[in-house]
C-alpha cells in the first residue's frame, strides 16, 4: 500500500522499507486540450546535490541528454514527448545503494520544453505526479500527486530524496519556478550560461 503525500511531507523510505536499495521513480503528466500549434513536450530531470544543495559539475545533473549520473547509481530512462496515456511519462532508476557519500540529496525536476517561447504553462498539465516503487517488486511505496495548484510556472520541483542519519527520505517539494530549467539549473549551481 502505496503513501499518499501531501505537498511540504516527508516520509522514510529506507527505514519503513529495510533491505530496499533499487528504486524507479515514475513522473506522469497529461496536458489539457491545447491549441497554441506547437507540441507540449514536458521533461524531467535530476539534480544530484551536496551538503550545501548544489551540483558539483555537470556531470550532476541528469536529463534527455545525459541518461546518467552519480557514476551511474541515477539513470533516466529515456524522454517522452508526448505525455500520452496512462502511468508514468518517464522514469528515473535509483540505486540507492551505491549512490556517492557526496551526493546528499537527489531533486527530480519537470520542466516545459521551450515553455516561455511556446506560452505553456502548469495551468494547462493536470494529473501531475512522482511515485516512488521498489526495482524488485514493482511496489508503488510513495506517491505525490501535484494538485491543480499551478498556473505560471513553467517548472516545478516535485520531490526529493534525500539522505537522514544513514537512511533514505523522500519529501514531498512541489515547488513552481518561472524561467523554466534554466532558472533552477542556476539555483542549484549549474552555469547555463
Amino acid at each position: 500500500m502505496a503513501i499518499s503525500l501531501s505537498k511540504g511531507q516527508k516520509v522514510d523510505l529506507t527505514k519503513t522499507n529495510p533491505g530496499l536499495s533499487k528504486v524507479i521513480v515514475g513522473l506522469g503528466w497529461d496536458t489539457n486540450k491545447y491549441d497554441g500549434g506547437v507540441d507540449f513536450d514536458l521533461d524531467a530531470s535530476i539534480f544530484l546535490l551536496g551538503d550545501n544543495g548544489k551540483v558539483t559539475s555537470e556531470r550532476d545533473f541528469v536529463f534527455y541528454n545525459q541518461l546518467e549520473g552519480g557514476n551511474g547509481s541515477v539513470v533516466h530512462t529515456g524522454d517522452n514527448r508526448t505525455g500520452e496515456g496512462d502511468g508514468d511519462d518517464e522514469k528515473v532508476k535509483v540505486n540507492l545503494s551505491s549512490v556517492p557519500e557526496s551526493i546528499q540529496k537527489i531533486a527530480f525536476v519537470i520542466t516545459i520544453h521551450d515553455g516561455e517561447s511556446r506560452n505553456q504553462n502548469f495551468g494547462q498539465v493536470s494529473n501531475a505526479f512522482v511515485r516512488v516503487l521498489s526495482e524488485e517488486t514493482n511496489e508503488e511505496l510513495i506517491r505525490y500527486d501535484l494538485g491543480e495548484d499551478f498556473s505560471i510556472e513553467t517548472a516545478l520541483i516535485v520531490g526529493e530524496l534525500y539522505r537522514h542519519n544513514g537512511e533514505w527520505k523522500f519529501s514531498a517539494v512541489g515547488s513552481g519556478y518561472q524561467g523554466g530549467l534554466g532558472r533552477i539549473a542556476t539555483d542549484f549551481g549549474l552555469d547555463v550560461g
